[in-house]
């Protein structure tokens, strides 16, 4: 029974010949090698199953990615600041140089810390000071004694723990490299960014986006016409994990993963409905356009703020004088603030429509 119970431990190591080759056939196979995961195994969410394996997987952003591998290649890996969106790459990347480094026994090297975990100043002086200060030993195909410590989202780390970081990366940095992982940089402390290097991982784009969820849905065998992939591309936003997170969750509801089905999935409003909400806010009455807007709300379960979004970008394709639109932004954005804040939707609804109302008051001035 204890047998059947145990988990299946999956073993990634170049030398090992009965393991798949991570390692890709040729340039055009970047971003696309993956871990064959057993059948069993449909439980495991598409963001770890199709994760890059190596540095030669992770496709886009190649100069980082190229400078890391050169560094971690002739032993000066410094350590590393990896700021940035949200599904960039920047967690994948730092596995990819523990595989690199350690091979199978990389979970044996690396110490890893997200927001999940306390950590506060008590463990920057127990914990991670414990891990840096203990001796590190090269096993079998390891090529390099030094041990990586990732503090993911580090963004959120107190003020406090940062300053008791600072000392901790000096004393230790013989035998330990210390990575930072965050979205906003301007949320480490000065003395922190200069003791590391700086990366940022910008939002990827359409094509390396378009390119790996290709892969995915080959490697899936989905019927994902190119209206739904472009609907995936559009709703990303350059975030692969939630690219992927889209789509597999469309797939679950959905056996033909179409433009409506993602869109149903996810809860924003479809395109067409925000050109039809646009319509109405540009030439019903207010009364009207209150009534009606209200009315798709309910019917198909729309966020104001998604509604807010939406119409702000449709905004920008709409003929109108330069400082009518300005204007109209500038409300817009005054809109979506005040709904982060949880200001009441009926209210907030009816400052959009207002909004556009005066802004059709200046159109109509502007023509005369």
């Amino acid at each position: 029974m204890a047998e059947a119970l145990s988990p299946v431990v999956m073993d990634i190591d170049d030398n090992d010949h009965n393991n798949h080759s991570l390692k890709p056939n040729n340039k055009n196979d970047k971003g696309k090698n993956v871990v064959v995961v057993p059948p069993e195994s449909k439980a495991v969410p598409w963001v770890e199953k199709y994760r890059p394996q190596s540095l030669a997987d992770v496709a886009a952003h190649r100069d980082i990615v190229d400078t890391i591998d050169r560094l971690t290649s002739e032993n000066r890996l410094p350590h590393l600041l990896l700021y940035g969106p949200p599904g960039t790459g920047k967690t994948s990347t730092f596995l990819a140089v523990a595989r690199k480094l350690y091979g199978v026994q990389f979970h044996n090297m690396i110490l890893e810390l997200n927001a999940s975990d306390d950590r506060g100043i008590d463990v920057v002086r127990q914990q991670i000071q414990d891990f840096a200060s203990t001796q590190s030993f090269s096993f079998g195909s390891a090529k390099s004694s030094v041990k990586l410590i990732l503090l993911d989202e580090a963004d959120a780390m107190t003020k406090d723990a940062q300053f008791a970081l600072r000392r901790v990366i000096e004393k230790y940095t013989r035998n330990t490299r210390f990575t930072l992982i965050c979205n906003h940089v301007n949320k480490i402390i000065p003395a922190l960014q200069s003791r590391c290097t700086r990366f940022r991982f910008a939002p990827l784009d359409s094509f390396h986006v378009t390119e790996r969820l290709k892969h995915v849905i080959e490697a899936e065998k989905l019927d994902v016409p190119e209206t739904g992939l472009a609907a995936l591309v559009r709703l990303s936003n350059g975030d692969m994990r939630k690219a992927l997170n889209i789509l597999q969750s469309t797939h679950m509801a959905s056996q033909q993963i179409t433009e409506e089905a993602v869109y149903l999935c996810t809860g924003n409003p479809l395109p067409k409905d925000i050109e039809q909400i646009s319509y109405w806010l540009l030439n019903e009455s207010f009364s009207e356009s209150f009534k009606r807007i209200s009315e798709m709300k309910t019917r198909k379960g729309l966020a104001l703020v998604d509604i807010v979004r939406e119409v702000t970008m449709f905004v920008f394709k709409i003929k109108m004088p330069s400082d009518v639109r300005v204007q109209l932004i500038n409300d817009l954005a005054d809109i979506e603030y005040r709904l982060s804040l949880g200001c009441n939707d009926k209210l907030q609804l009816g400052s959009l429509i207002a909004s556009f109302t005066r802004a059709r008051l200046d159109l109509v001035a502007a023509a005369k």
